[in-house]
């Protein structure tokens, strides 16, 4: 199932809520954190746990969407109540906010563990994705993730808008609009730590939602730099996000033809396409576009 579109959507919104499943994003994330008050967290988790429950068919039939929760920081008060009331709607996975490290997983994982069991999930099936490098301290030990076996991890992406705040940057991209030195830094560990930890790299967020061509240059250049896909926190960002994630095809007709001339000459290690040398790392990107194109 295609991962392009992470779509976050307010947990005590029916109205919100209500939409979602109409909106095309590959992955809905319910939002129990940021976008819900500590007074409204109780009803959003019970909200949560039903809009889950009635479109959990969608996903058993192998269509639809994936469905997810953002639950509360590990290091506050919120998150095991959320886990608890949640699961009972059998989400796909768990977003972590403001993550501090794989021992922390590693805990939250062993918990995750016992709720599965508690409410008939099969244990070890709920994938967990982590929302890394959003202090200055976190950010410095992202490269921690690729180094720890951690079999849940379904993913990982980062929050710049929490960083921001942490750093007290005033801004996070210069004139031009490309990312500024601390905020690429933390964005090229997530997209190398999750590469080298075998799971997806999801791209922050384009804050400015009404900017649509801003999203389209933002989101062409994270799938060009090998992102899976990518936050939204608007219902028209998904389609934006969607088709940047899509091969062209030109990308298809391309990879297609790396394919079919390897096929033709099994066994060879580099062969000329077009007047140009293809090699074994060439099969593989043409491998993986043909794949993201299915």
């Amino acid at each position: 199932m295609k991962m392009r579109s992470w779509l976050f959507v307010p947990g005590d919104s029916e109205r919100k809520l209500a939409k979602v499943a109409a909106v095309g994003a590959d992955v809905v994330v319910i939002d129990l954190e940021d976008a819900v008050a500590d007074h409204g967290k109780i009803p959003a988790r019970k909200l949560a746990t039903q809009w889950l429950s009635s479109h959990r068919q969608q996903v058993t039939a192998g269509n639809g969407f994936q469905r997810w929760v953002r639950i509360n920081q590990l290091d506050g008060h919120h998150w095991r109540e959320d886990l608890a009331t949640v699961m009972a709607g059998q989400p796909d996975g768990i977003i972590i906010p403001k993550a501090i490290g794989p021992d922390q997983l590693r805990m939250f994982s062993a918990e995750l563990y016992e709720v599965e069991q508690r409410n008939g999930i099969t244990p070890n099936t709920t994938r967990i994705m982590p929302m890394v490098g959003e202090t200055a301290k976190t950010a410095l030990t992202i490269s921690a993730y690729a180094s720890e076996e951690l079999p849940r991890l379904g993913g990982m992406t980062w929050g710049s808008e929490d960083l921001a705040n942490a750093l007290g940057a005033s801004r996070k991209r210069d004139a031009p609009g490309q990312w500024t030195d601390v905020f690429r830094m933390v964005r090229a560990q997530v997209l190398l730590c999750a590469r080298a930890s075998g799971v997806a790299p999801v791209d922050t967020l384009h804050s400015s939602f009404r900017d649509l061509d801003g999203l389209k240059a933002a989101a062409e250049a994270s799938f060009a730099d090998g992102f899976a896909g990518m936050l939204a926190i608007h219902p028209d960002q998904v389609a934006v996000i969607n088709a940047a994630f899509s091969p062209g095809k030109e990308q298809v007709a391309e990879a297609q033809a790396i394919v079919d001339l390897f096929a033709a000459n099994p066994g060879a290690a580099a062969l000329s396409l077009e007047g140009r040398m293809v090699e074994q790392p060439h099969l593989m990107q043409a491998r993986r576009v043909l794949e993201s194109a299915r």
